[in-house]
């Protein structure tokens, strides 16, 4: 058995390498894949000034000109028939090209009971009573759990904290159905949308993927509709809920006048690691019990009484490469014990593929004046090959909310100084992470509702959602503010105890 690293080594052994600097190496090919996403709705772009000039030139006009001109046209069936066919033929194909606003009308964070609360000290006293992990490898998870930026009220589901342990189906299923049906409960509340309303079902968890499926859960536990359009992803990460979002959005084009239920989790019971292999245990350390639904709608008579509507989704998947594909993987160790290896690269893989997604948000975000510094820069250090100091937008300029997943300290502390972020920014994360843990695909959620719950979210506001996963995968949604959030007219799991936030999250929490 390898010795234990030192306590002032990093959360991942043997690795050296944080997330890359990005102001060393911008790829030029994921900017023009960006401005390729703007430029997909050019038409749009094209025919807003010709019909504002048309507006315009029209508003100059007296009674007698519109009287001399129904005069001329009344004689000329050409102009009359090429006049109404060109304005026909611009409606539509205005009408054609736009795609379809989706609204998210609201969301919900499911909140475990307080029995299923797991202090670090509890969690420890688990681990030392379960006898399978060696001294040096109980060692290793305290040392983890004092920098991990958990708190001591985080949930762990009731199969793993019971003595002892009873990780089975029935207990992942009993897990999934409370997750899951608790978040769904509370979103048909606030909305007062019926289950038989929904025309679209997104359900994703990764590690968890039983038989029927956990989307098919849904639909049997809510009744809904038989032509439900139904989806269940798995194995695809902590970034699974952006996909989810993405995929639901992109069924509403297609699909007028519905609504969409993204039901965003993570399963415990059946994924606590027994073995030894501590790329694997780091995962039992972060991971915790949580999950969130959000209903979207096509519906323009739902805008009114909406909180956001989706500006973009940018989807980067970095699985050609094999160092990235295999850097979070779920497999045997030598003991024949099911876990998730977590690689060395991890890292590296995370800020290479958050550095080629950002860089193709950048041009659909960022106000002018950040793209001219920003491409001058560019042009000077690609074309001219003269050394000038690259320009890192400023992303503040775009956004007045970020929503980073809460994966761990470590990356959080790496975005915050790589896009110059302040505390106040990094906090919805920060505090979720203290509070929640990792609660994978959904933790995005409760980000977004903590900056609800602080009465930050002001009508106009553009909040940017960013995730990575498995695969490995890097995504990112950014939603507009269409009304200011009011806490006091909220629920969700932090009203009852946001005047404790924020809180001081030492570096070292000494267990």
């Amino acid at each position: 058995m390898a010795e234990p690293p030192s306590s002032n080594s990093p959360l991942l052994q043997p690795s050296k390498r944080t997330l890359p600097d990005f102001k060393q190496s911008i790829k030029l090919k994921y900017v023009k894949l960006g401005y390729h996403y703007l430029i997909t709705h050019g038409m749009i772009l094209f025919l807003t000034p010709v019909l504002g000039a048309i507006v315009a030139q029209l508003s100059t006009f007296s009674l007698q000109d519109i009287s001399d001109l129904w005069e001329n046209l009344r004689y000329n069936l050409v102009s009359v028939i090429v006049c109404s066919a060109l304005l026909v033929f611009l409606s539509t194909l205005y009408f054609l090209t736009r795609p379809s606003p989706v609204y998210l009308v609201d969301f919900s964070c499911y909140k475990p009971e307080d029995a299923r609360k797991c202090p670090r000290e509890l969690f420890m006293a688990r681990s030392r009573g379960l006898g399978s992990f060696t001294d040096g490898n109980i060692e290793f998870q305290r040392r983890i759990m004092e920098r991990s930026g958990l708190g001591d009220s985080t949930y762990l589901p009731e199969a793993v904290l019971r003595v002892p342990p009873n990780p089975c189906m029935a207990e992942a299923r009993k897990e999934a159905e409370l997750v899951m049906f608790g978040a769904i409960d509370e979103l048909f509340a606030k909305t007062g949308v019926k289950p038989k309303d929904v025309g679209i079902l997104v359900v994703n968890c990764s590690l968890f993927n039983p038989t029927p499926s956990l989307s098919a859960m849904v639909v049997n536990h809510y009744k809904l509709r038989g032509n439900v359009l139904s989806y269940n992803l798995g194995g695809m990460g902590c970034s699974a809920g952006l996909i989810s979002v993405d995929l639901a959005k992109q069924l509403l084009q297609v699909h007028p006048s519905s609504y969409a239920l993204v039901v965003s989790t993570e399963n415990i019971t059946l994924n606590w690691y027994f073995g030894n292999d501590r790329s694997m245990l780091v995962s039992n350390c972060l991971f915790r019990m949580g999950g969130a639904a959000v209903l979207l709608s096509n519906r323009r008579s739902d805008r009114r009484r909406s909180k956001y509507q989706l500006v973009h989704t940018v989807r980067t998947h970095k699985g050609s490469d094999d160092r990235c594909f295999g850097c979070v993987t779920q497999e045997e160790d030598s003991d024949g014990r099911v876990g998730v290896s977590l690689s060395k690269d991890l890292m590296g893989v995370a800020g290479d593929a958050l550095k080629t997604n950002i860089t193709t948000l950048g041009p659909l975000v960022l106000p002018m004046s950040e793209q001219l510094l920003f491409f001058g820069t560019l042009v000077g250090r690609k074309l001219l090959k003269r050394k000038v100091k690259p320009y890192i937008p400023d992303f503040k300029l775009a956004f007045e909310h970020f929503c980073i997943h809460a994966g761990g300290r470590a990356v959080l502390d790496e975005l915050e100084r790589n896009l110059q972020l302040s505390e106040w920014h990094m906090e919805p994360s920060r505090m979720t992470l203290y509070r929640f843990g990792n609660t994978s695909s959904s933790s995005l959620w409760y980000e977004l509702a903590y900056a609800e719950a602080k009465g930050r979210v002001k009508k106009g506001d553009r909040a940017w959602q960013i995730a990575f996963g498995s695969g490995f995968k890097c995504n990112s949604a950014v939603w507009k503010a269409l009304r200011t959030v009011r806490p006091a007219e909220e629920k969700n799991p932090w009203m009852d105890e946001i005047d404790q936030f924020p809180v001081e999250v030492p570096r070292v929490s000494a267990l």
